[in-house]
């Protein structure tokens, strides 16, 4: 096992849990590998360097508060961004459609969100948005938090039985999932810097 992904996972359970917290609340599960870096933690429990009890207790408490802050800037700040005169990607009208699908579907999608990388990022933003009540919201933010929680770190656990070898392959998973999380991001800086100075060049 690579050292560096052990001082990673095992050093303290408040890594992990401040990784979740960070990838749940504070839209930033774009830079973070959250279900790599879980399943990773689920094989090193097989090995036994972490305790799978204590990665699923850790990661269940960072994605329900996470979810709760996400929840709670949504609802303090987002509707500003919605109503925001001359906005041009978020306008009054997907406010309202905002409102009516979590009216309908919020529960299901805050269940299912955990388990769809760029929609778990979003979910408790748009939640808080909409005015989702929060006694209904939190009560499927921890439903759907657990089952994260206590899914994804069982299936490392379970793939390092049906994958020779696995650990070999545990960095290079977690390194690869960060570089495609930021590299369009990346490009995208890159490409908004290269422009704005040809345009000065101008």
């Amino acid at each position: 096992m690579p050292d560096l992904t052990h001082l990673f996972l095992s050093a303290s359970y408040l890594g992990l849990f401040l990784t979740v917290f960070a990838e749940s609340g504070l839209l930033l599960g774009f830079f973070l590998p959250g279900d790599t870096l879980l399943i990773a933690a689920g094989y090193l429990a097989r090995e036994g360097k972490i305790s799978l009890a204590g990665v699923m207790l850790a990661v269940a408490a960072g994605a329900v508060l996470g979810y709760l802050l996400g929840y709670w800037i949504g609802n303090r700040y987002g509707q500003q961004v919605f109503l925001r005169p001359g906005g041009k990607l978020l306008k009054p009208e997907h406010l309202a459609r905002t409102r009516a699908f979590y009216e309908q579907r919020g529960e299901i999608t805050v269940v299912l969100a955990r388990f769809i990388p760029v929609v778990r990022v979003v979910a408790p933003t748009m939640a808080g948005v909409s005015g989702m009540p929060l006694s209904r919201y939190n009560l499927y933010n921890v439903i759907g938090g657990v089952l994260w929680a206590v899914s994804i770190p069982l299936l490392g656990y379970g793939l390092g039985h049906l994958v020779p070898n696995l650990d070999h392959y545990v960095l290079l998973a977690v390194l690869g999932a960060a570089v495609l999380s930021t590299g369009p991001l990346l490009v995208a800086f890159l490409r908004q810097r290269r422009n704005a100075v040809s345009e000065n060049g101008k």
